[in-house]
């Protein structure tokens, strides 16, 4: 249930203040140009409209011609197609019913197969599995392009299911009742058409529902704004409102919490991506409120303890708890009304908790010391709380999975930018560990290291960075080098072992690196607070800081140094290149925002305003302009060849920011290249061939501009 929560809580995003969503695209974009007739490029947001995607089809046509003939695209392109179809990759699950299940996607099975096995079973070095859908197959039969989007199953007796397939990768998804025992649709079971909806289950015959109802049921961010109560066999459009958010608000998710079989029915109504009120509703569907921070963490419930994680300072009583603090309190003390909240956990200035995980008897706690992963495991015991330190490998990032509610059986996955990932399984009771999977050796690492560097900023903090590279790196200037950073929404980038950025780049002698700055959540939310709204500039000054260091050590050159992000890593991309456009000779700019005076009007844009402010206000605006790159860019400076990448599809950050910034260099006579996949959603590439290809032009655009 946790990790179903965090997802939520990280699309609970800024509702815009001056305009309202229309409920089709075609509204929204008539409004849009009614309204600024003055963007000369405006034409470019129609995402379908036949001017603007003959025009992405002639950039990807002038731009594919020179990058898949590099010398090094095709074997780019069959290595990274055999590594992401490749059954070698470990087949991560999680648990239902004495079950483990896993989706899984190969050569074969293009969109992909929802399959099971058992403990036992999957312990074995070739697994056998059972399939539970095939989505190429369902694909095939109702003529849809289908991805797979999940599956939320009915707890605790998981009988029933809600699956969500979109169309093309977009975040929207038409939801349908599954039989998980007879592995099949049900037949005039739930159903919900093409929608940025919030469902879960209350019981078998009944569903709390936020979805696209027609008018008035969205917020400006285009996500629910109310939930209803659906009971089997009566019209949705009929069924009784139990909780209605305001128009400003991100969006409105129901959700279940449940300590052992015993379930609490929440609204989350988050009026900002960084703040929510959590109501809990009664057998009369009434609500009350939570009465905790707005700003709070809710990592779940267990032996009747509700835990929480303080994204800032707070004193409920006596006791004074600090930002970063794991606290946790009785449940129905707190429904009640008392503050006897105490500590379970308070991190020192070098470490930051990274995921709050629920067994059936413990809680564990993966934290973060300079970037790289520590597991605690606590316990609650005859009134007191009991931690340890796990006993896992160190110097690397582990993720917890598959826990389950029913039983102690964890499983705990760790990697570094060198050693393969590697799956654990750990009996929490028992506090035994055992490797069962390992992925193997992807790339050659013979003479590669790694090493942790700290970039000193200009207001004295300290800036991590990890730098992976030759052993013999002859320190000239000269080294082809990739810097990757995101900085943004609290999410930190850990040390992770990439299969392609190793066949790719790294044993033809590349240097990658990964900069730990502010605005992520490497140290905490204050690490990310640090680079909010106006002072967004900082995490720039920072990534550019980690680029001037690279220089400094002679590692890299401005002509040899590239720089690569991504949706908000894009953004940092696009504005770093336009603010120091002498440091870089290549950028990829991917699935990014760039028209920052526009970004909170196109589709869930407007949900971010709490990361970066809002450009309807004149205030925020005045510092929000300063880094636009599509308001900073000009005629006369002597810009890199980006390389712009985008989908169609993407239903979360709208492609005309990158068609628009192209566009824009166009006509000021900059070169750029550009590539917009039809289909892929926000991760720009729906299956596994699609991301290949795309890996290998990014690889391809990589050397051909950076290569000495």
């Amino acid at each position: 249930m946790i990790k179903k929560i965090n997802l939520l809580v990280l699309v609970a995003l800024l509702a815009a203040c001056s305009q309202q969503v229309q409920n089709t695209q075609n509204d929204a974009r008539q409004n849009n140009v009614a309204t600024h007739a003055d963007d000369p490029f405006l034409w470019l947001e129609e995402v379908d409209g036949e001017k603007a995607i003959e025009w992405v089809k002639a950039r990807n046509e002038t731009s594919l011609e020179v990058l898949e003939n590099h010398p090094k695209f095709d074997t780019l392109y069959e290595t990274n197609t055999a590594i992401y179809n490749s059954n070698e990759r470990i087949p991560y699950v999680s648990q239902m019913n004495g079950y483990l299940y896993n989706f899984w996607r190969d050569a074969t099975h293009v969109r992909g197969l929802y399959r099971r096995t058992t403990l036992a079973e999957y312990q074995k070095d070739e697994p056998e599995w059972e399939t539970v859908l095939d989505v190429d197959a369902l694909a095939t039969a109702d003529d849809e392009n289908w991805v797979y989007k999940g599956m939320s199953c009915r707890y605790p007796v998981y009988d029933r299911c809600l699956v969500n397939l979109s169309r093309g990768g977009a975040d929207a998804t038409v939801v349908r009742e599954f039989d998980l025992e007879s592995k099949s649709f049900v037949e005039g079971g739930f159903y919900l058409p093409e929608a940025k909806s919030s469902v879960t289950w209350v019981d078998l015959n009944t569903l709390m529902v936020g979805s696209d109802f027609g008018p008035d049921s969205m917020t400006d961010s285009g996500y629910p704004k109310i939930t209803k109560l659906w009971q089997r066999g009566t019209p949705l459009s009929s069924s009784p409102t139990i909780f209605t958010g305001e128009q400003s608000d991100v969006g409105i998710w129901p959700t279940v919490l449940y300590d052992g079989d015993e379930g609490y029915r929440f609204v989350i109504q988050a009026d900002s991506f960084y703040t929510r009120t959590w109501h809990v509703l009664d057998e009369n569907n009434q609500s009350k409120a939570l009465d905790v921070p707005n700003d709070i963490g809710v990592s779940g419930l267990i032996d009747g303890q509700a835990i929480f994680e303080l994204k800032s300072d707070w004193q409920p009583a006596d006791t004074a708890f600090k930002q970063g603090d794991l606290i946790a309190i009785d449940f129905s003390d707190l429904l009640a009304g008392s503050r006897d909240f105490v500590a379970i956990m308070q991190p020192d200035d070098n470490t930051s908790i990274s995921s709050v995980s629920t067994s059936k008897n413990y809680v564990l706690v993966n934290t973060l010391k300079d970037v790289s992963s520590v597991i605690y495991q606590m316990s609650y015991e005859q009134g007191t709380w009991q931690t340890q330190t796990m006993d896992l490998p160190q110097f690397g990032a582990m993720s917890i999975s598959g826990t389950s509610d029913k039983n102690d059986d964890v499983f705990i996955n760790y990697s570094n930018y060198l050693t393969p990932s590697t799956l654990y399984y750990y009996n929490a009771a028992k506090q035994e560990s055992k490797a069962i999977k390992s992925l193997p050796a992807m790339f050659d690492k013979t003479g590669l290291t790694v090493e942790q560097h700290f970039m000193v900023a200009e207001d004295g903090v300290k800036v991590p960075y990890y730098l992976i590279r030759k052993e013999d790196l002859e320190y000239n200037g000269k080294n082809p080098t990739i810097l990757y950073g995101y900085g943004g929404f609290e999410v930190s980038m850990r040390p992770n072992y990439s299969s392609t950025v190793g066949t790719n780049w790294l044993e033809d002698g590349g240097v990658y690196v990964v900069a730990n700055i502010r605005g992520g959540g490497e140290y905490g939310p204050a690490w990310h607070q640090a680079a909010l709204k106006e002072n967004r500039h900082v995490a720039f000054n920072d990534f550019i800081g980690v680029a001037e260091d690279l220089i400094a050590r002679n590692i890299t050159s401005p002509e040899h140094l590239g720089i690569v992000g991504g949706s908000n890593g894009g953004l940092l991309v696009g504005a770093v290149y336009t603010m120091r456009p002498d440091l870089f000779n290549a950028v990829v700019c991917a699935v990014p925002l760039l028209d920052m005076k526009r970004y909170n009007k196109l589709l869930a844009g407007a949900s971010w305003m709490a990361e970066y402010g809002n450009p309807d206000i004149p205030e925020e605006w005045a510092y929000i302009k300063t880094y636009s790159p599509y308001h900073n860019l000009k005629a006369n400076e002597d810009y890199p060849k980006v390389f712009f990448t985008t989908s169609t599809r993407d239903d979360r950050v709208h492609p005309g920011h990158a068609r628009k910034m192209a566009a824009l260099m166009e006509s000021m006579g900059h070169d750029y290249f550009y590539y917009e996949n039809i289909e892929g959603g926000h991760g720009g590439a729906s299956n596994n061939n699609q991301a290949a290809y795309l890996q290998a032009l990014r690889y391809s655009y990589f050397w051909h501009q950076l290569a000495p």
